[in-house]
């Protein structure tokens, strides 16, 4: 694939707005940043993605109809949204994407909203609060195949744009772009090197991942944890890669309706069974199943191909050590791990 200068990703946008729905990241009245349908027109210029929101919704809805029956035909309540695009979605969020998409890649729901998605991503520049990325192969820099368009700031007010797939390519037609040099791929590399060196020290990220790897971890360590767990489900719901869920059966009239919602793994009830057995009945237990999930080997999606589905279950974002009120994110539970 080409890869062009631009000198905005307005200029971008305006394009592709002609035949798509726009989605950027922008401020609430609250100050929140979360993201909004924008019109081409009024398409804002784009900052670093350090959004709490991810683009998980999208695609992985957090509450839909699966399907109804009247009593005599069962009838699938597939999605039909119109073709839409996510510009300025981080490189995290790309490879939590990629991951969702194999996951989920029999899902008629979630397939339903994907193909009508375009992806243009956005390469940071600087590390964002609580994110380590680089520890998880995650980022800074965009992975091959998790975007179709990624956006690259350069200096002197010019932007990289890269093509990834043919669904970017086909997006870019009828808009007429300088083809980019050795130059701008050469600044391209550095400063994603450069924004590498500025994460913090993580050594008690690795440090954690090869305690849990080795099942050294003590229960006591995951007993603590428990305790200071409130359910709240903040970490589940704001991980771009949690894809746990529920059903919940209901009528309207003559009419039975099958609804799917988003769950969390450390709900009390998630793995309750019929008999009322509980494999994960103390808190200590959720809270261990929930990091396993996320850093043990053991849990790597199997995938016939290689690529983004032989990872990790964590794309390094930090969301959860931001919004967890009992400190036991990411980052406070590796520290307790390794401690």
């Amino acid at each position: 694939m080409t890869d062009y200068l631009i000198d905005s990703p307005i200029t971008l946008a305006k394009h592709i707005g002609q035949s798509r729905d726009l989605w950027q990241l922008k401020e609430n009245d609250s100050g929140e940043r979360g993201w909004q349908l924008s019109a081409p027109e009024i398409f804002s210029a784009l900052r670093s993605p350090d959004a709490m929101e991810s683009a998980k919704q999208f695609f992985f809805a957090p509450r839909e109809n699966i399907f109804q029956f009247d009593g005599n035909q069962f009838r699938e309540s597939l999605p039909a949204p119109e073709p839409f695009a996510l510009v300025g979605v981080s490189s995290c969020d790309l490879t939590a994407i990629a991951y969702q998409d194999h996951f989920f890649r029999d899902d008629p729901h979630y397939q339903a909203r994907r193909q009508q998605a375009l992806l243009v991503g956005y390469e940071c520049l600087s590390p964002c609060a609580k994110g380590f990325c680089p520890s998880v192969d995650a980022g800074p820099g965009a992975r091959e195949g998790s975007a179709d368009l990624v956006l690259h700031q350069l200096q002197e007010d010019q932007w990289l744009l890269r093509v990834l797939t043919d669904t970017g390519a086909r997006a870019l037609e009828g808009l007429v772009l300088e083809k980019a040099g050795d130059a701008a791929q050469t600044q391209r590399h550095n400063q994603i090197e450069a924004c590498i060196e500025a994460f913090p020290d993580d050594s008690h990220i690795h440090a954690g991942i090869e305690a849990i790897n080795s099942n050294s971890v003590a229960q006591e360590t995951w007993d603590a944890a428990g305790i200071q767990c409130l359910s709240c489900s903040g970490c589940t719901t704001l991980c771009p890669t949690c894809s746990c869920y529920g059903t919940s059966d209901h009528t309207t009239g003559d009419t039975m309706i099958r609804e799917r919602f988003w769950d969390s793994c450390l709900y009390d009830g998630f793995q309750r069974e019929a008999s009322q057995n509980n494999p994960a009945g103390a808190a200590g237990d959720r809270v261990r199943r929930f990091w396993y999930h996320k850093f043990s080997r053991e849990f790597f999606q199997a995938s016939d191909n290689p690529g983004p589905a032989d990872r990790y279950g964590c794309v390094g974002c930090g969301r959860c050590e931001v919004t967890c009120p009992g400190v036991i994110g990411v980052h406070s539970m590796m520290k307790k791990i390794t401690e």
